[in-house]
């Protein structure tokens, strides 16, 4: 009897989609009977197990969507090497609340500096606090708007990128775009304002920018009017990181 009564209760655990509650009742049941717990405090626990399950694989899977080109931490970050870098101003960032108010951070330096990094970093800790995140090289998503358009599908694009909760953009600059490209840019920015956040990564300064925008003043004036009204702007100075990096373990590996 108690054989079919496991084979019925895993049966309906594995039609009611509950891997975690049916891999652990057996053993929460003995640590229920050890520890005296009641049936409410038993169903709790399986329910709880249940629960932080889901909610990593739905991590794990908000990250994995994100797209990003590789795996960046803060922890991993050396903040020491950037000086001038407040370490507070990031984890505040990190707690997630410019997402919620929907503003735009731009970390803007020379090559090197770990503003990929950082910018990684923040998109995954936005992942980890459930929002919709992605990640886009600035070229990248120039082609994506002309591809789209050429096959009438800009609309379609959009609407994909407005169920978004942070957008990603990294080397603005890098690559400066036609009349046609900088239009599409320009666009995608005006129809992320006040919808979404956005992480930019640059670097050059705003008044710089226009060369980016087929050296259109008027049309980056606008744009920077948008993407500067609500923004956290993060200036990393100092020595390439990742060529201070490199030499720290050129040096370990002689040694």
């Amino acid at each position: 009897m108690k054989v079919v009564t496991q084979l019925a209760l895993d049966g309906a655990l594995k039609r009611l989609c509950l891997p975690v509650f049916q891999r652990e009742y057996e053993p929460a049941a003995r640590q229920a009977s050890h520890d005296n717990w009641d049936y409410i405090g038993y169903l709790e626990h399986l329910a709880q197990l249940e629960v932080s399950n889901r909610e990593a694989k739905r991590k794990e899977r908000l990250i994995k969507q994100a797209n990003f080109p590789y795996n960046r931490e803060l922890s991993e970050y050396d903040f020491s090497l950037i000086p001038k870098l407040s370490k507070n101003r990031i984890l505040d960032l990190a707690r997630g609340g410019y997402i919620e108010r929907k503003e735009c951070t731009v970390f803007l330096g020379d090559p090197g500096l770990g503003k990929t990094h950082l910018a990684i970093a923040l998109g995954r800790e936005g992942c980890r606090q459930f929002r919709r995140v992605k990640f886009f090289d600035a070229a990248e998503l120039v082609t994506m708007y002309l591809e789209a358009r050429e096959e009438r599908q800009i609309l379609k694009l959009e609407k994909q990128l407005k169920r978004l909760d942070l957008i990603v953009i990294d080397e603005l600059g890098y690559v400066p775009f036609n009349r046609e490209g900088a239009e599409h840019l320009f666009h995608f920015f005006s129809q992320c304002y006040e919808r979404l956040s956005i992480i930019i990564t640059t670097n050059l300064p705003f008044s710089e920018w226009p060369s980016v925008f087929a050296n259109d003043d008027r049309l980056t004036g606008a744009l920077l009017d948008r993407l500067t009204h609500r923004i956290h702007i993060i200036e990393l100075e100092g020595e390439s990181y990742r060529l201070r990096s490199s030499l720290a373990s050129r040096e370990k590996t002689d040694q």
